[in-house]
């Protein structure tokens, strides 16, 4: 049985699309994903993100988690979607900051790992060892709580495994001097993603300070939309994702269309109303 829209759950509608329009200008555009200042090195235009979306992850490839124990990737995908980052744990500048921003947002989404979500964070460094990982998990987990560790994985591998992880997820890296002059240091763009339960990649979100409301859809998203209320599904449908921007923005068809359906069904209501009263008073 098909639903009709009532004048209620239209307003309902065009309520949801309204704050998240008001919200959504509040947050200033982000640069195009593995954009650089014009004056940057030349090596850092090999540095950046080629979002490779629906592309399949390495499952099968090995690494080390943060106790060192080896482990296949796809030991972490199966049963819900998987928020991912690319760092390496020696890392003094980006990268805590991108972990920082991560484990900031996560509680604010309303959204709890292991429930709807777990966390798989990589080193693209290999000379990165178990213990770095596990230093910079105990960081991570005291801002999301201990009950989020056992589905939080930091790991670590070998050049090998952690190439087919950045080229099938389409992050490009370099290696460059530190201040002391050795290569020990890379430059990469700070990103987080968001793959489906089924190892596939389905969302990029940009920046190193995420907004709850865009991690939240795009967990919903790489979740087939099985997770969510029925205001994610509202908010779904007023915005879209933008791959260049690696956010969610206000699609404005859409919410002028829900504008004018309401519109029709108040003018609607007030007919109803008006030739309704008589009838009463004559009874």
């Amino acid at each position: 049985m098909r639903r009709r829209l009532t004048p209620l759950s239209l307003l309902f509608l065009l309520t949801v699309c309204a704050l998240h329009q008001v919200q959504a200008q509040q947050y200033p555009a982000e640069k195009p994903l593995g954009a650089t200042a014009q004056k940057a090195p030349a090596y850092l235009k090999n540095a950046g993100i080629d979002q490779r979306l629906n592309s399949e992850l390495p499952l099968n490839d090995r690494f080390l988690d943060e106790r060192g124990q080896d482990v296949a990737l796809g030991q972490y995908f199966g049963q819900r979607a998987v928020v991912m980052a690319l760092v390496y744990f020696k890392c003094g500048m980006l990268c805590p900051q991108v972990l920082h921003g991560l484990a900031k947002v996560l509680p604010q989404t309303g959204f709890h790992a292991g429930h709807q979500y777990d966390v798989v964070v990589t080193s693209i460094d290999p000379s990165d060892a178990p213990a770095d990982a596990a230093e910079a998990k105990q960081h991570f987990v005291s801002m999301l709580g201990p009950d989020a560790a056992e589905h939080v994985h930091f790991l670590t591998g070998q050049q090998q495994s952690i190439t087919d992880l950045a080229q099938s997820t389409g992050f490009h890296y370099v290696r460059v001097p530190g201040p002391d002059g050795k290569m020990d240091q890379f430059a990469h763009s700070s990103v987080i993603m968001i793959a489906t339960p089924e190892g596939r990649m389905s969302k990029y979100l940009s920046g190193i300070e995420y907004q709850p409301r865009d991690v939240r859809l795009a967990v919903i998203e790489a979740s087939d939309r099985k997770i969510g209320s029925l205001s994610d599904i509202v908010l779904l449908y007023c915005c879209n994702y933008s791959p260049s921007q690696g956010r969610y923005t206000v699609a404005v068809l859409r919410v002028m269309s829900i504008a004018g359906m309401g519109s029709v069904a108040a003018l609607v209501l007030v007919i109803y109303l008006l030739n309704k009263k008589p009838k009463q008073i004559a009874a």
